[in-house]
């Protein structure tokens, strides 16, 4: 058997690309993607990928550059992650929250050879070329092309340069021949890490690591035929996203980060649309309060708790719902369905261990170790970042830098990011665990835990606080003492904040994730005096950027998609 021949016939790379071709060869004059007035079917979209692939070859786009983008969930983004890898090339979509300083640091690191950017960002793209010309002057890498993405429905002229992307389609080839894909193993896209605490990193996906990614988020979440996903950011205007998913469109599937959840709660009854067939959210980031799922389910939302990180190329593990739970009372289902679950079908393996001695932790469900996994879908590594890499490879397995537990029944339950982890006078905190007795507080809109300076302890936690605006209590009623003491009601008393601060938002990255790198500084401002009381070392002013909007719904996309 072992002299058995692996040909053409039995060996395919696994791609992607391939679910574009065989969308628009099967359903190709079916709806692909709605904004706002302009509609594709799934031919016109592969023919629209193969024209902007065409170009970018035109160009002297060749196989491995990176082409970057800097743009909202649009078409023509929507569009690139076929195109850039049918032209051989790796795409980089940035995200558009970031700084002029950051977007040029990613620019020069990843030595883009095309740059794409969204007629609305063209402010921002001018500043970071500049700081990129002026980084480039001793070195030989070249300034990249400019390409610019005018709106697609009423285009305003904007230009940077003499590129723009319509007429780049206009003049591609419809009938081009994508780039074979020799080697599975050949990178598709290049995303970049938060960079919350160093420079950010560049994580390299593979084709193969992308298309199982892809194939067990559709079998995880189980999207039957027909599927209508909502591609959602988490600045959502309710206005926008209830005619979505009410009436509209029939929305069947949608992803978004617990912060969504919170806006839709917090709408007022003549501001909603009554939902008339389940719609299902699959949701990640920092674990959801079980006490939040509950609410948001009773709205007429299905709720899939998953968990992913960019170097799993999205989500690794999912909360698998088991029929016996069905039977259990509401406020256990939301507990269970907070966890995040078990590994996706298509990663190799997902365990709990003590890096240590990288032995797997007991599964009592109390037992903490760091999160791991390992898989053909988990990044190829960091761009031109060995030491790095090696770092997060560590003996076979991707270890991930969250803390968690698991349960007697496989069940992997996440405590916190190891840099989260509180550490009180020995004693190891889980600011998850506060923030979810927090969220049960009736005022508590959102909360956020991180560690500030104590005098005797070493650190002890502190609490960001935000109230819900439609609550009969206000900044005025709802004090400090509040708060602890329902934290005092709920937790052993070693784990209770001993400072709330209270804000009007959480700060935030583009995807709702609350940015605690931001929380600890302002933390640290915080000092507590011999008597145990709190006191403030001085003002802090911690960056609250404030969504997008334009009354245009820019920052979404809807996709009906048939796999």
């Amino acid at each position: 058997m072992d002299r058995l021949p692996k040909c053409e016939a039995n060996f395919v790379p696994l791609t992607p690309l391939t679910f574009l071709k065989r969308a628009s060869m099967v359903y190709s004059d079916h709806t692909s993607i709605i904004y706002g007035g302009v509609r594709f079917t799934w031919q016109q979209t592969y023919e629209r990928c193969c024209r902007l692939a065409s170009a970018l070859r035109s160009l002297n786009v060749v196989k491995n550059n990176v082409v970057s983008v800097l743009a909202p969930n649009i078409p023509a983004l929507y569009e690139m992650h076929f195109a850039v890898p049918m032209a051989g090339a790796v795409l980089n979509a940035i995200n558009t929250r970031l700084d002029a300083k950051n977007i040029a640091t990613i620019l020069r690191h990843s030595e883009a050879k095309v740059f794409f950017v969204d007629y609305d960002y063209v402010p921002l793209a001018r500043d970071a070329l500049r700081i990129l010309m002026a980084d480039l002057q001793k070195s030989d890498i070249s300034m990249p092309l400019i390409v610019i993405i005018d709106d697609i429905g009423s285009p305003t002229g904007v230009r940077l340069g003499e590129l723009e992307y319509e007429g780049l389609i206009f003049h591609g080839n419809p009938s081009y021949v994508p780039e074979e894909i020799s080697d599975e193993w050949d990178p598709i896209a290049l995303n970049y890490t938060s960079g919350t605490t160093s420079e950010p990193k560049g994580v390299v996906y593979s084709h193969k690591g992308a298309y199982l990614s892809t194939l067990s988020l559709i079998l995880g979440w189980e999207m039957k035929s027909e599927p209508v996903y909502l591609w959602v950011t988490s600045y959502v205007p309710l206005q926008w996203m209830d005619i979505h998913l009410g009436y509209l469109h029939k929305v069947t599937h949608m992803c978004c980060a617990p912060i969504v959840f919170n806006i839709l709660l917090e709408a007022k009854m003549h501001e909603r649309c009554q939902i008339t067939t389940p719609v299902e959210i699959l949701t990640g980031g920092a674990p959801p309060p079980a006490s939040l799922l509950e609410k948001i389910e009773n709205l007429g939302f299905h709720v899939v708790h998953a968990y992913g990180l960019t170097e799993a190329t999205g989500p690794a593990m999912v909360c698998e719902w088991k029929r016996e739970w069905n039977q259990l009372p509401r406020e256990a289902q939301s507990k269970l369905k907070a966890r995040q679950g078990i590994s996706v079908l298509t990663l190799a393996d997902a365990d709990v261990k003590d890096l240590k001695t990288m032995q797997s932790v007991p599964r009592d469900g109390k037992t903490v170790g760091e999160i791991v996994l390992r898989g053909s879908s988990i990044m190829k590594g960091y761009l031109k970042d060995e030491k790095a890499t090696s770092k997060a490879f560590l003996n076979g397995w991707f270890a991930t830098g969250d803390v968690g537990v698991i349960h007697p029944d496989g069940y992997c339950e996440i405590k916190d990011r190891s840099k989260d982890v509180i550490i009180s006078g020995g004693e190891n905190i889980s600011s998850v665990e506060v923030e979810a007795v927090l969220y049960k507080h009736h005022s508590v809109l959102e909360a956020s835990v991180v560690a500030m300076p104590h005098p005797k302890y070493g650190e002890s936690p502190c609490a960001f606080v935000t109230l819900k605006k439609n609550s009969e209590d206000d900044h005025c009623s709802v004090k400090e003492a509040d708060i602890i003491q329902h934290c005092r009601s709920n937790l052993p008393h070693f784990m209770v904040p001993k400072k709330v601060h209270f804000m009007d938002e959480l700060p935030k990255t583009s995807t709702g994730k609350i940015q605690k790198f931001q929380l600890r500084d302002l933390a640290k401002t915080f000092i507590i005096l011999e008597n145990g009381n709190p006191s403030t070392k001085k003002s802090t002013q911690v960056n609250r950027e404030q969504p997008r909007y334009n009354g245009q719904p820019q920052e979404q996309i809807l996709a009906l998609s048939r796999l």
